[in-house]
């Protein structure tokens, strides 16, 4: 429930932003295109069933993941800080 100048839907509000946030950094980091054959970051060679399974592919599992690793440690929601809603 919101209160003081906030309007009835405001909370709802906040909470489908940042979700349409979310589903739009998503959408960017999808590749397109056809997938390498070799890892972009350590050229070892991507196996056929990744290459089927994600169109697009650039990385082998391994870089894959530790990309994946880095940037779940650099995610912050600005909207949900109590520092943004003082501003």
């Amino acid at each position: 429930m919101a209160t003081g100048w906030a309007g009835d839907g405001a909370v709802q509000d906040q909470i489908d932003a940042t979700v349409a946030d979310g589903v739009q950094r998503a959408r960017r980091q999808i590749a397109r295109g056809p997938g390498r054959l070799r890892c972009e970051e350590c050229d070892a060679p991507i196996p056929e069933a990744r290459r089927q399974a994600v169109p697009g592919v650039r990385l082998c599992v391994a870089c894959q993941e530790a990309r994946d690793a880095e940037h779940a440690a650099n995610l912050y929601n600005r909207r949900g800080s109590k520092d943004s809603q003082l501003r």
